[in-house]
C-alpha cells in the first residue's frame, strides 16, 4: 500500500519525455511510476490529475531572502509561500543580506529561520568574502560545516584576481562551490540599460553586453588556473555563448544559467521607464534573448532560475536610473517559462532539465528529477491555462514583479514537498 498515488497524470521526465502515466508515493519519495495502461498499485490516497501535468519541483538557485536585515522586504515565510505558489520546493538563496551571511552564526540563524517559516525546503549560499567586500576570503570550510550549499558575493564582482584565485583554490580543495557573476564592473557600474541607440534615446545610462563577455573570460582563465567548480550565476548576451563552450569543451567544470526575466524580456519593455523592469544584468536586446533560449534549449547553458530580488516600494518609484535593481519571480517562474514553451523555443522536458534537474545535479541533491527513490518534490501545473497577473495577489511582501497586468498561460495547481501538499490553488 502506498501513501499517495497521482494517476492520470502527464509525466514530465527532465532525463526523457512526456508520456502519460501514474506516479506513487510512499514515506515522502516516489515508489514506483506506472506508464499507460499497466496495473496501479494500491494506494491510501488517490488524485487524479485529470491529464493535468505532473513534474518534478522546480530546484531555484539565487533566490533572496531578505532575513536579516530587511525583512520588510521579504521573510522566509512570505517567500516560502511564494515558492509553493510557484512550484518551487527547494529555494537555494543568497547572502547578500543585511549583514551578509558570511559566518557561520549568521548561517545558522537563516537555516533555523527558514526551518521554522518555510513550507518548502531552504538550502543557503554563503558569501564567497567577508562583507561581500572582495578583500578577504571568508572560512569557507566552518560554513560548508554550518550547511552553506554554495559561494558566492552575487553581483559584486571580486575585481582583485589575488583574492578571487585564492578563494577558488580554497573552494577547491574543500570541493565547494563557487557561483560568480560575470561583469566587468569598471564598464557596468551606473549602468541601467543596455548601450544601443533605443537607450540612448531615452538618455539612460548603458553597458555594453561586452562588459559581461570581458567578466567571463576572467572568470574562465581563474577557473582554468585552480581547477575550481564553478558557475556564472547569470548569462544574458550571445558573445558570452562562445567562451562559455570553448571552457566546456576545454573540460572545465564550469555551468552556467541565466534568468527567467532575460528569456522573455527584452530592452524594449523599459520603453515606459517602467522600474519594474530595472533588473541586473539590464534587459537584453531581442536577438540576445532569443540566442539565449536557444542556448538552454542546446544544453549550452544549464539552468533556469528566477533570481528572486524583493524591492520595497520606495526603492522602485524613482526615476529609472536612481531606482533599486530586481524583480519578484517565485511565483511567476512557472507561467513565464511557459512562454517560452508556447513559443516552440524550448519544450518542457528541457526546461525541467534546466529548472529541477540540472541544478539538483550541480548542488549534489537527489531532487529534481522523476525516479523511483527520488523524493516526491513534485507540482501538478496546467501549461495552457490563461490569467492575467496581477501582482496585489503575490504572496511575496514586495511585489515588484514586471509581468503585473500580462496575459499568461501556465498555472500551478498543486505542489507537494516529500509527498506533502503545501499549496493547492483554490
Amino acid at each position: 500500500m502506498t501513501d499517495i498515488l497521482f494517476k492520470n497524470a502527464k509525466l514530465v521526465d527532465p532525463e526523457g519525455d512526456v508520456t502519460t502515466g501514474a506516479l506513487a508515493v510512499a514515506e515522502g519519495r516516489i515508489s514506483a511510476i506506472v506508464i499507460d495502461d499497466s496495473p496501479l498499485p494500491q494506494a491510501a490516497q488517490v488524485i487524479d490529475c485529470n491529464r493535468k501535468h505532473l513534474a518534478p519541483g522546480i530546484v531555484d538557485i539565487g533566490v533572496k531572502v531578505c532575513e536579516p536585515g530587511e525583512r520588510h522586504k521579504e521573510s522566509f515565510g512570505s517567500a516560502g509561500l511564494a515558492a509553493a505558489a510557484g512550484g518551487v520546493t527547494t529555494m537555494v538563496t543568497r547572502p547578500d543580506t543585511d549583514p551578509a551571511i558570511d559566518n557561520p552564526e549568521t548561517l545558522e540563524f537563516v537555516i533555523r529561520r527558514a526551518r521554522e517559516a518555510a513550507p518548502v525546503n531552504v538550502l543557503p549560499m554563503a558569501a564567497l568574502t567577508k562583507g561581500r567586500q572582495g578583500r578577504e576570503m571568508t572560512e569557507i570550510g566552518f560554513l560548508l560545516d554550518a550547511g552553506a550549499v554554495a559561494f558566492t558575493d552575487c553581483d559584486r564582482v571580486v575585481t582583485d584576481s589575488k583574492v578571487f584565485a585564492r578563494a577558488l583554490s580554497y573552494a577547491r580543495s574543500l570541493g565547494a562551490l563557487v557561483l560568480g557573476h560575470p561583469q566587468d564592473p569598471g564598464l557596468s557600474n551606473g549602468a541601467a540599460a543596455t548601450s544601443g541607440k533605443f537607450a540612448s534615446l531615452r538618455g539612460l545610462p548603458t553597458v555594453s553586453p561586452m562588459a559581461e563577455r570581458m567578466g567571463l573570460d576572467r572568470d574562465i582563465a581563474m577557473v582554468e588556473m585552480t581547477g575550481a567548480r564553478y558557475h556564472a550565476d547569470q548569462l544574458t548576451a550571445a558573445r558570452a555563448l562562445p567562451p562559455l563552450e570553448r571552457a566546456k569543451g576545454n573540460g572545465f567544470d564550469i555551468t552556467a544559467g541565466t534568468s527567467i526575466h532575460h528569456l522573455t524580456l527584452n530592452a524594449l519593455d523599459v520603453a515606459d521607464y517602467r522600474t519594474f523592469f530595472k533588473i541586473k544584468p539590464p534587459l537584453r536586446d531581442e536577438e540576445d534573448r532569443i540566442a539565449i533560449a536557444e542556448a538552454v534549449q542546446s544544453g549550452l547553458i544549464d539552468i533556469i532560475s528566477s533570481m528572486h530580488t524583493p524591492q520595497d516600494e520606495e526603492s522602485k518609484r524613482l526615476p529609472f536610473e536612481a531606482a533599486a535593481s530586481g524583480a519578484v519571480a517565485l511565483e511567476t517562474l512557472l507561467p513565464a517559462a511557459m512562454r517560452l514553451f508556447h513559443a516552440n523555443l524550448i519544450d518542457l522536458p528541457t526546461l525541467w532539465r534546466a529548472m529541477s534537474l540540472n541544478p539538483a545535479k550541480r548542488l549534489g541533491l537527489d531532487c529534481g528529477r522523476l525516479a523511483v527513490g527520488a523524493p516526491a518534490d513534485l507540482v501538478m501545473f496546467d501549461p495552457h491555462a490563461p490569467f492575467v497577473m496581477d501582482r496585489a495577489t503575490l504572496h511575496s511582501k514586495s511585489r515588484n514583479t514586471p509581468f503585473d497586468g500580462a496575459r499568461m498561460q501556465g498555472k500551478v495547481l498543486e505542489t507537494f514537498v516529500a509527498g506533502r501538499s503545501v499549496y493547492k490553488k483554490d
